[in-house]
């Protein structure tokens, strides 16, 4: 529980949210604190908080919450078999919203590749699970900015 960002989600219906985490995706619960309707989960090495948005205590918000919740944003979570995870969404009944694909995303000089897939969770959280398929060259060069 020391990762460096964790994000913190607001959920509609917690238990209905933990089933969908745990069960489908995997995680697994840490801690709870049933008195806040708040759960710390885990998967792998990523770390996810998640707690009713009309519990009791603390609730950051800087607007009203409206389903779908989390829009304009996608956690990009690292898994070793995102292929196995793919099958296990899939057998759950869950049409992803992007399918399991390979991606190659240019840094500078090189491109990055990625095998992912984009589900969202129950209340619209886009979760865009991904393989690591290491570095190439880029196909486009980077032209480099001068003053």
């Amino acid at each position: 529980m020391t990762a460096a960002l964790v994000p913190e989600l607001d959920v509609g219906d917690l238990a209905r949210s933990l089933r969908f985490y745990v069960e489908v995706l995997g995680f697994s619960v840490v801690y709870e604190r049933a008195e806040e309707q708040f759960a710390y989960l885990r998967r792998e090495e990523a770390e996810l908080m998640l707690e009713a948005a009309d519990g009791p205590g603390r609730r950051f918000r800087t607007a009203p919450l409206e389903p779908p919740f989390g829009r304009g944003m996608n956690l990009q979570i690292r898994t070793g078999d995102v292929t196995a995870l793919f099958d296990r969404v899939a057998a759950h009944g869950l049409a992803p919203l992007i399918p399991l694909e390979e991606r190659w995303y240019r840094v500078r000089l090189r491109e990055r590749g990625l095998r992912q897939f984009v589900v969202a969770d129950p209340d619209g959280y886009l979760l865009r699970f991904f393989e690591d398929l290491g570095v190439r060259p880029a196909a486009q060069q980077e032209t480099e900015a001068h003053p």
